[in-house]
């Protein structure tokens, strides 16, 4: 049978199958000496002999992901909060970066609707499919299913913002929520462990721990200004052939800035990753 790995503890495979059920597995000595760890997300081929099952082959990913180690995410829903905690700009845009370098389709929601309107982020990340929702107030869900069903979806964002709120109201399945420190306005770590949560609607969902600092991986410096949607053309019109976008004179980008096309924390965000990218030795890049 044909399945995907939704969960795994201490060496067993959680195994939801093609006929509905759920199947502990282990993992054939191959993939051991062949030094290949199955991953949560992954499709695989498995056996059931006598209640018991094993992982005989594992599919072809589309998608890999080194942190959190999951295979096959279609979707990042990188959640963010209208207010408490504010949102913080230059990691949401290194966390769109890193989704799209991994080939996977990023989308914005702005969760806690009820305490602030922020026209302010929609402006910014107008080049991003963004979706309002309150979990508070049970508003926006149904926009939030419209995009996810029938795709593996990851749920991402600082601690605090709402993650493990929305997908209990998605999964209809009780998950632990941390309340937001009012001293830090910063929430606590509430995900242990990753596993893919099924939708009713068709496809699955998993909370990725709170992050903090996340690194650009596995691109150079002049390649940066193709994970900005509003850059990606800019460099046609520059007057210097590889501009990088600080320094020279005549440089599109600078317009898009000046012209108000390009958001001031956008370009921040650009020159920061830029430089330290830069700073990045060609051998490490290996």
């Amino acid at each position: 049978m044909n399945g995907i790995i939704v969960k795994g503890i201490g060496g067993f495979y959680y195994i939801k199958a093609a006929d509905d059920n759920v199947y502990e597995c282990k993992a054939r000595g191959i993939f051991r000496k062949e030094h290949i760890t199955p991953m949560i997300g992954d499709r695989v081929e498995i056996e059931v002999k006598g209640g018991k099952g094993s992982i005989m082959a594992i599919l072809p990913r589309t998608t890999q992901l080194i942190r959190p180690p999951v295979a096959n995410i279609d979707t990042l829903v990188l959640v963010i909060a209208a207010a408490s905690p504010d949102p913080n700009l230059h990691l949401i845009d290194k966390m769109l970066i890193n989704a799209e370098i991994n080939g996977i389709s990023p989308i914005i929601c702005i969760n806690k609707t009820d305490l602030a309107h922020r026209e302010d982020l929609e402006e910014i990340y107008k080049n991003y499919q963004i979706i309002n929702v309150s979990a508070e107030k049970n508003e926006g869900i149904d926009n939030l299913n419209e995009v996810i069903t029938g795709k593996v979806s990851a749920f991402s964002g600082l601690s605090g913002v709402g993650k493990s709120s929305l997908l209990n109201l998605i999964t209809n399945m009780k998950m632990e929520t941390g309340e937001v420190s009012e001293k830090i306005s910063r929430g606590r770590h509430t995900t242990r462990h990753i596993e893919l949560l099924e939708l009713k609607t068709g496809g699955f969902v998993l909370d990725t721990p709170g992050f903090s600092s996340l690194e650009i991986e596995g691109i150079k410096a002049d390649e940066l200004h193709e994970y900005f949607p509003e850059m990606a053309d800019a460099k046609y019109n520059c007057r210097f052939r590889g501009c990088s976008h600080i320094n020279e004179p005549d440089c599109a980008v600078k317009e898009l800035l000046k012209t108000g096309r390009l958001a001031q924390s956008r370009y921040e965000s650009y020159k920061e990753l830029y430089n330290a990218l830069k700073q990045i030795k060609e051998w490490e890049k290996k």
